[in-house]
């Protein structure tokens, strides 16, 4: 079973905090469809990044009142509490997903380099669901398998491997 591949823009100060292992949790207003256990994110910071910087495994999707929630995350959100409440303002739902195995690309794929390989390349202003091409355009321009990091491809892998 093939994991989904979901694409988000996350602040550059939040993207930059995950790959250095000072967040682990992201947080969304709207729950992203077909997205569970053992799916991946590939995380793109925008300005003034504006980079791919690498992927993320969903360890769980989790929803409940900001106040709930925030009780469980508070020591992996990487932000404070009053700007996790600014965020959930007038929110009766919050959405968290955890994540796991951060892997950051050797260097950042920048836009102009996305949009040479992905001609209509576009950061999403929400999410998106990468196609096989898509991904395909990924794997070409990291030189990395990015299913390969996910436990829905395999068993137990320790690290994500160069594609040969």
């Amino acid at each position: 079973m093939s994991p989904n591949v979901l694409l988000i823009s996350i602040h550059y100060e939040y993207a930059n905090m995950i790959f250095e292992g000072n967040k682990q949790v992201e947080f969304r207003r709207v729950r992203p469809r077909h997205l569970s256990e053992g799916d991946l994110i590939l995380v793109y910071a925008t300005s003034p990044e504006k980079a791919l910087l690498g992927v993320l495994e969903v360890e769980k999707v989790v929803e409940m009142s900001p106040n709930k929630l925030w009780n469980i995350v508070k020591d992996k959100a990487g932000i404070n509490q009053e700007t996790f409440q600014k965020y959930y303002k007038n929110s009766q739902i919050a959405f968290a997903i955890f994540f796991k195995n951060p892997f950051s690309f050797d260097s950042p794929i920048t836009i102009e380099k996305l949009r040479e390989e992905w001609k209509d390349f576009r950061p999403p202003q929400c999410y998106h669901y990468l196609k096989d091409r898509e991904i395909n355009f990924i794997k070409s321009m990291t030189k990395y398998d990015i299913l390969a990091l996910s436990n829905k491809c395999r068993g137990y892998q320790t690290e994500l491997l160069p594609q040969v």
